[in-house]
């Protein structure tokens, strides 16, 4: 199953070391939960009655990441994000305390990101289908920009709603939801008393503790040939999340469509290749690894910087590499 997980925008190096007797990694990989691969992996003694706990839990941790998919997905008619979007801009919406908290992350990175990360971008990113290769024309992207601001989105805590501003406003949780389900999984691993735990979903990842005296490594795939791997980084008790503008994406007339929205502009936005970002929490992770994308690598460097539990890699257009302060190239 490590296989599929390598061939992700993010790569997972086991490394080979003693461990102690009578005990093994359960893995499981599970497709098609939030459009994507979710993989778990955790360090469980080697009985029949240890492995069967450690089986439940995996079980529990994807059904965490079905309920998650089924509240948080756009592409789901009936999820409560589908009906926020089909009524918040006729009146306040009330929303479960989970969304609403994560809402109130969301729009957090947007401050924090100076708009770069925005939720609304849906009201244009809707209109693609990558699949397809459909993209919108620029009349109808110009008629829906306004709708795209984060500030348009407003939450009102003692009734626990939302509500829109204006009409045309859509919002997305794509760009935050995966790490967010992958944090719940790794709470509900916790809680059961594992310490040695991976939890994957597509590129947004978080580990509990290391591998037994070595580090889980990390290997950030090259944005154009997945087998090479440019660059490799030690963690433990974090969190890294790797977007790309390899992911979803079509090639039309020289120019790459990819699912990575500018909210300023409505086009895909394209000033990296990719951007590998770390930090304690895969919701943190997640939320801030498109910046770049929107920014530019100096603009973002400067953002990662200014924020002490953050830590990233880039690959700029011309295929440097490039560093946040708290992290020396590897040798």
């Amino acid at each position: 199953m490590m296989s599929a997980v390598r061939r992700s925008m993010l790569c997972l190096c086991a490394l080979a070391i003693a461990a102690p007797a009578h005990a093994a990694w359960l893995s499981r990989a599970v497709d098609g939960i939030m459009g994507t691969r979710i993989f778990v992996e955790l360090w469980s003694e080697d009985d029949a009655q240890s492995r069967q706990r450690g089986e439940q839990a995996i079980d529990a941790v994807m059904d965490e990441m079905r309920h998650i998919d089924e509240t948080m997905s756009v592409y789901k008619p009936t999820s409560e994000i589908s009906r926020v979007n089909d009524l918040a801009a006729k009146q306040p919406v009330k929303i479960s305390h989970e969304l609403f908290q994560l809402l109130t992350t969301a729009l957090e990175y947007s401050r924090i990101t100076e708009g770069a990360f925005d939720i609304t971008y849906a009201s244009v990113g809707y209109m693609y289908d990558f699949r397809e290769r459909k993209r919108p024309t620029e009349e109808e992207i110009q008629a829906a920009l306004p709708a795209i601001n984060y500030r348009h989105v407003l939450l009102d805590a003692a009734s626990s709603s939302v509500r829109f501003s204006q009409p045309g406003v859509r919002i997305d949780l794509g760009g935050i939801a995966k790490g967010f389900s992958v944090d719940q999984g790794i709470e509900i691993l916790l809680a059961r008393g594992y310490k040695h735990a991976l939890v994957n979903a597509g590129g947004d990842s978080r580990v509990i503790g290391d591998r037994f005296g070595k580090p889980w490594i990390i290997g950030i795939r090259h944005p154009d040939h997945p087998d090479q791997i440019i660059t490799r980084v030690p963690l433990t008790d974090s969190a890294f999340s790797t977007s790309g503008d390899y992911e979803r994406y079509f090639d039309e007339g020289g120019v790459r469509y990819h699912h990575i929205i500018d909210p300023h502009t409505g086009h895909s936005a394209s000033k990296v290749r990719s951007a590998t970002v770390i930090a304690p929490t895969a919701t943190r992770t997640d939320g801030l690894s498109k910046t770049a994308f929107v920014l530019g690598p100096d603009e973002a460097i400067r953002i990662y910087n200014s924020l002490p539990d953050v830590d990233a890699i880039l690959v700029a257009l011309d295929g440097r590499i490039l560093y946040t302060k708290g992290l020396e190239p590897p040798h």
